[in-house]
C-alpha cells in the first residue's frame, strides 16, 4: 500500500483526499493543514513530519508555497505531485526543474486532464495521421463565474485571474496534442469588474511545429464552451454537448471533448459532402487515475505523464500571454 500525504486541504486538496480514498492500492498517510480539523485520520505538524509519514506527497497549497515546499521535499528525496501551476513564476519553475533533475526526485504536475481517456484518444488520432498535417487549433474557455466567486479578495489580484487558475489547463492539453508553443500575441480586458485580475484574454499562438492557433478566455461571458462544462469530469458543473477545442488538419478536424472527427472521402473539397464520426469513450475519473499514476511514479513503475518541465512550459506560456497583452508586442517562449 503506497502512502500518500496531502499538504493543503482547501478545495482541490480535499478533492485529492477523496480521490485517494476511492483509488485501490493507496492510502492517505496524513494531512498538513491547521484548518483541516474536520478531516478524519492522521495529521502532520509540518512538512518534514508529513514526509516522514509518506511515500509521496501532494502539494495543494497556495501557488506561492509551491516552490519553497517542493525544494524542501527534494532535499529529503520525496516524490511529489504539485497542483498546477508548477510554481508562481517561470523563474521559480526553472530553478525547481533543475533541482529535481539534479537530485533525481520525480515531480508530477497536476494537469489532471491528461489522465482523461478523451485526451488520450485525441492524442492517438493526431499522432495516427488521420487529420493529415496539423495546421490550426482553437481553444475556448468561457466560464460564467458568479459575483460571489470574487468575494475572496485574493481572486481579484493580478496573478489570480482565470489565466493561471483555468486556462493553464487548456494550454497544457493543446501543447500535449500539438507540441510546444513558441510565440504568443495577446490582448486582455477587465472592464466589467475593474479589478486587477483579467476577465477576458485572447491570444494568438505559434507552435514550434508551425501550427497556428487561438485561445479565447472569459469569465464574464455566459456560454457552454469550456472544458469544465463539456467534458463531464466534475459533477459540480452542468454538462453540455458542446466542445471547447477544435484541431484542424489538411485531411480532417477533431472537436474535443465530444470526440467528433470531421472528414471527406474525396476531400479536401469545400463543395463535397462532409462526414462526421463521434467516437465512443467510457466515462472516467481523471483525478483517481492521476493518483494511481502517481503511486506508480513513487515506486518507480512509471515516469510522470506530466513532468516538471511540462508544468514549467505551461507557466511560461501563461506569463507570455500576460506580457504580450500588457506590452502590445509578441513574446517568444524560450526552449527549456
Amino acid at each position: 500500500m503506497t502512502r500518500i500525504g496531502v499538504a493543503g486541504a482547501g478545495l482541490i486538496g480535499r478533492q485529492h483526499i477523496a480521490a485517494i480514498a476511492r483509488t485501490p492500492g493507496v492510502t492517505l498517510s496524513a494531512v498538513l493543514d491547521p484548518a483541516a480539523a474536520d478531516i478524519e485520520g492522521p495529521s502532520a505538524c509540518d512538512l518534514a513530519d508529513l514526509a516522514e509519514q509518506s511515500d509521496g506527497i501532494i502539494l495543494a497549497v497556495p501557488n506561492a508555497l509551491h516552490a519553497p515546499m517542493a525544494q524542501e521535499l527534494i532535499a529529503v528525496n520525496c516524490p511529489m505531485l504539485i497542483e498546477k501551476p508548477l510554481t508562481g513564476s517561470a523563474v521559480e519553475g526553472k530553478t525547481l526543474v533543475d533541482a529535481a533533475k539534479e537530485a533525481d526526485v520525480p515531480i508530477l504536475v497536476g494537469h489532471h486532464r491528461r489522465h482523461n481517456p478523451l485526451v488520450a484518444k485525441a492524442k492517438e488520432i493526431v499522432e495516427g495521421g488521420g487529420l493529415g498535417t496539423l495546421t490550426t487549433v482553437h481553444g475556448q474557455c468561457w466560464l460564467p463565474k458568479p459575483d460571489h466567486y470574487y468575494d475572496a479578495d485574493w481572486r481579484q489580484g493580478a496573478g489570480a485571474g482565470p489565466l493561471f487558475i483555468n486556462l493553464i489547463h487548456d494550454v497544457d492539453v493543446l501543447m500535449y496534442l500539438c507540441g510546444p508553443i513558441a510565440q504568443v500575441q495577446a490582448l486582455e480586458s477587465n472592464r466589467v469588474r475593474g479589478t486587477g485580475a483579467e476577465e477576458v484574454s485572447v491570444a494568438i499562438l505559434r507552435f514550434a511545429s508551425g501550427v497556428l492557433g487561438t485561445l479565447n478566455l472569459a469569465d464574464v461571458a455566459l456560454g457552454p464552451w469550456s472544458w469544465e462544462l463539456t467534458a463531464g469530469e466534475n459533477p459540480a458543473y452542468p454538462k453540455t454537448d458542446q466542445s471547447s477545442y477544435l484541431i484542424g488538419g489538411t485531411h480532417g478536424s477533431l472537436a474535443l471533448p465530444n470526440l467528433t472527427v470531421w472528414s471527406q472521402k474525396a476531400g479536401p473539397d469545400w463543395w463535397a459532402p462532409i462526414d462526421q464520426t463521434r467516437l465512443p469513450i467510457p466515462a472516467s475519473d481523471p483525478l483517481s487515475t492521476q493518483i494511481a499514476h502517481f503511486a506508480d511514479v513513487i515506486v518507480g513503475r512509471a515516469t510522470p505523464l506530466v513532468s516538471a518541465a511540462d508544468g514549467l512550459r505551461a507557466v511560461q506560456v501563461i506569463e507570455a500571454i500576460k506580457q504580450a497583452a500588457q506590452t502590445g508586442v509578441s513574446v517568444d517562449i524560450p526552449e527549456i
